[in-house]
């Protein structure tokens, strides 16, 4: 898949475009000055594999908080800032590592400057986040909330910055609706070489709202559009991450954990092949070397379908087959198939599992 060549900029130690690889965002659901519980949910999101975390910064002791968190928690820091520049640069002193603005709502050209100057003096770079709610009235007069006017609001966005001379930019363009969504962000990666944050806007629960992002992504990625991207869920932020890293599995750019790829069932299934895979599933959910793993329930769909997995399993009656790459290894009984294959991708690992 080829991916559009954007402007690489650098979110603490993360590189964002330019090829890198696609990083995996998430925000805090707790109160940033809460120190202790902002920690923890930062450390769990670097855990479960998220790369950047956003704190919503509200007033002044949220952005002073954001030095303690940094030494809370190894991964880097946006700020969420609406309406108030000084937060901004308040954040900025703190340590944080990208700015989440909207230029729009920052106020006169001055405040809007005051925060560019700090954040080229630091080198931190600031997201544009426009979205359907945020859009200018007089845009949301002649074009609607559609994706000309989410469009036309991020490019001016992004010209009050340029005009101060700054472009250590990122683009984010949201819409609650998918075609809103991907139309507008079709429209502005053909304007600029911006790195683009895809995300949709109150997506939903964790089962719409994962359907919804994945169909964005999916139609975006396969244009090569897109260089970070977040899964908003009314949910646990960690349900986030792992959402948006089963999304960038199955579009083959992962850059860690296991793929499991299994074969729907059918009357040739002699084992109990649903609980089975639910099971390998489970127990290489913590992986976090690259792998495709096969779960395949008879002999027609077995090593030769499955050929391309780095290991696997294919079930026939009270006993399967472990193979690697196609090749068989070797016979197991059914009850100790998901044991052999783990211990041969621990093997293949060197990981614990």
């Amino acid at each position: 898949m080829e991916r559009k060549n954007t402007k690489q900029i650098l979110v603490g130690n993360v590189p964002v475009g330019g090829g890198a690889p696609i990083a995996v965002q998430s925000m805090c659901s707790t109160d940033t000055r809460d120190i202790a519980a902002t920690g923890r949910q930062l450390r769990a999101l670097k855990e479960a594999g998220c790369d950047i975390a956003r704190v919503a910064v509200l007033d002044p002791e949220a952005a002073e908080a954001i030095s303690a968190l940094k030494k809370e928690a190894d991964i880097p820091i946006v700020a969420d800032i609406h309406f108030d520049w000084r937060l901004a640069v308040e954040a900025c002193k703190a340590g944080a590592d990208k700015i989440r603005i909207n230029p729009g709502n920052i106020g006169s050209g001055e405040n809007l400057a005051a925060v560019c100057d700090i954040c080229k003096e630091r080198h931190i770079p600031i997201r544009v986040g426009v979205n359907s709610g945020s859009v200018e009235k007089e845009l949301q007069a002649k074009w609607g909330v559609t994706p000309q006017a989410l469009y036309l609001s991020a490019v001016h966005s992004v010209k009050l910055l340029n005009d101060l001379d700054f472009d250590d930019i990122c683009i984010s363009i949201k819409a609650s609706d998918v075609f809103k969504t991907v139309e507008a962000y079709r429209l502005v990666s053909q304007a600029c070489r911006y790195p683009l944050h895809l995300g949709v806007t109150e997506a939903g629960s964790i089962r719409m709202g994962t359907v919804k992002s994945a169909a964005a992504f999916g139609a975006l990625l396969a244009d090569g559009i897109g260089d970070t991207l977040r899964v908003s869920l009314t949910a646990d932020p960690v349900r986030e991450v792992e959402a948006a890293r089963l999304i960038l599995q199955a579009l083959d750019l992962n850059e860690r954990g296991v793929t499991v790829i299994s074969c729907p069932t059918c009357g040739r299934t002699q084992v109990d092949l649903i609980p089975l895979a639910s099971q390998v599933e489970a127990r290489l959910r913590n992986v976090k070397a690259k792998l495709k793993v096969a779960v395949m329930g008879c002999a027609v769909n077995g090593p030769g379908e499955a050929e391309e997995a780095d290991a696997g399993i294919a079930c026939g009656r009270g006993e399967g087959l472990l193979f690697s790459k196609g090749k068989i290894l070797k016979k197991v009984p059914e009850n100790q198939l998901a044991d052999e294959l783990a211990a041969l991708v621990a093997a293949m690992t060197g990981e614990q599992i």
